[in-house]
C-alpha cells in the first residue's frame, strides 16, 4: 500500500492528493513552473509491501524495468546497486532485534531513483521511513540535493540501526560467556549455535552493502555526486559495524570452544571420581569374594573373631585408599 507521497520543491514539502499518476503530473507541473531541474523538484512515493497490481501503477507511470519491478514486489534480494536505463535500483537489508527471543528479523528496503522521482518499497517491520521523512523535511539544504538525499537518509537510518543490533548481540554474547564460566553451568551449546546463526545472518545482510557504498563514495554513481561526503560518513559507520560483526563471530567461536573444553574437563573429572570410587569398592569386594568361597580349610575360618577382624581390615584399607585418592585430587 502507499504509505506517503509528496512533492519536494527546493527542499519544501508539498502534499498531494489523488492517485500516483496525479502525483507525477503535479511534480512535472511544479518543475515546469519553477524551472528547477530534477534535484530541485522531485516526487517521493513510499510503499509498504505492495501487491503486484499496486506496483504495476508505479511501474507503468515511471517506465521501470520489469525485472526491477519483479524484485520490488517479491523481495528476498541481496543488498545491491543496479542500473536500468536511467533508473537506479538499490536494495538494503533492514534488521530488527527481538528481545523476547534474541532473534534478528530481516526485512528489505528497495529504492528507485530517477529523473525527478524516488520510490521506496519496504518489506518487513524494520526501519519505518516516517522518521526519515521528517528528518529530511527538517533539513531543507539536504533535500535540495534531490533523490540522492533520500537515498543517503535511508542508508544512514539502516546503518545506524545496524549499530543498535550490534550492541544487543554483544550483550547476548556477554551473557553466554557468564553462563559458560558460571559454577554448576548448564549445557548452552544450542544457545551458542543459535546466536552464531543470527550473527551470520547479520553478516549476510550488511556485508554486501559495503561495496555498494564504496561505489557511491568513489564517484561511480553520477546521481550521488553532490552527496558523496554524506555517504562517506555512512560507509565509515558501516565498516565499523562490519568489524564488530566479524569480532562477534570470532568471539562466539571462542566461547563455543571454551564451553566444549570445560564440558570435556567436567566429564574427565566425573570419570576420575567414578574410577576412584571403583578402586575403593574393589578392596572389600575382593576380600568378600575370597571369604565367600566354599572351602573348609581357610585361615581364621572358624575363629570366633574372624568376621569382625575381616570387616575391620576391609574398612581400614578402604579408608586408606580414600585418603590417598583425596590427596591426589581424584576425589
Amino acid at each position: 500500500m502507499i504509505v506517503d507521497k509528496a512533492i519536494y520543491a527546493r527542499g519544501v514539502r508539498h502534499t498531494i492528493e489523488g492517485d500516483i499518476s496525479d502525483a507525477f503530473d503535479a511534480a512535472r507541473a511544479e518543475t515546469a513552473r519553477t524551472g528547477d531541474g530534477p534535484g530541485g523538484c522531485f516526487v517521493w512515493i513510499g510503499l509498504h509491501e505492495p501487491t503486484e497490481a499496486e506496483f504495476e501503477l508505479v511501474k507503468d507511470e515511471l517506465g521501470l524495468h520489469p525485472l526491477a519491478a519483479e524484485d520490488a514486489v517479491s523481495a528476498h534480494q541481496r543488498p545491491k546497486l543496479e542500473r536500468y536505463d536511467d533508473t537506479l535500483f538499490i536494495v538494503l537489508k533492514t534488521l530488527v532485534y527481538k528481545d523476547a527471543t534474541s532473534d534478528i528479523e530481516v526485512g528489505e528496503i528497495m529504492l528507485f531513483l530517477g529523473d525527478g522521482f524516488v520510490v521506496t518499497v519496504r518489506h518487513g517491520e524494520g526501519n519505518p521511513l516516517g522518521p526519515v521523512r521528517k528528518r529530511l523535511e527538517g533539513d531543507t539544504a539536504l533535500m535540495e540535493h534531490g533523490p540522492a538525499s533520500v537515498l543517503y537518509a535511508v542508508c544512514d537510518e539502516v546503518v545506524d540501526h545496524y549499530g543498535v543490533v550490534t550492541r544487543e548481540v554483544e550483550i547476548d554474547i556477554i551473557e553466554l560467556e557468564r553462563a559458560v564460566f558460571r559454577p554448576g553451568r548448564a549445557d548452552v551449546t544450542e544457545d551458542i549455535y543459535s546466536l552464531k546463526r543470527e550473527v551470520l545472518e547479520f553478516r549476510t545482510a550488511q556485508d554486501p552493502l559495503v561495496p555498494v557504498l564504496q561505489e557511491i563514495v568513489r564517484g561511480r554513481v553520477p546521481e550521488c555526486q553532490s552527496t558523496r561526503e554524506y555517504f562517506r560518513d555512512v560507509l565509515d559507520h558501516l565498516l565499523r559495524v562490519d568489524g564488530q560483526v566479524d569480532a562477534h563471530n570470532e568471539l562466539l567461536n571462542s566461547v563455543l570452544t571454551a564451553h566444549l573444553a570445560l564440558m570435556g574437563k567436567q566429564q574427565n573429572e566425573d570419570m576420575r571420581k567414578i574410577s576412584a570410587w571403583a578402586a575403593v569398592i574393589a578392596v572389600p569386594t575382593m576380600v568378600a569374594g575370597l571369604y565367600g568361597m566354599n572351602f573348609d580349610y581357610m585361615p581364621e575360618l572358624h575363629w570366633l573373631y574372624g568376621y569382625p577382624a575381616v570387616m575391620l581390615v576391609m574398612v581400614t584399607i578402604c579408608v586408606v585408599v580414600y585418603i590417598r585418592l583425596r590427596k591426589s585430587g581424584w576425589l
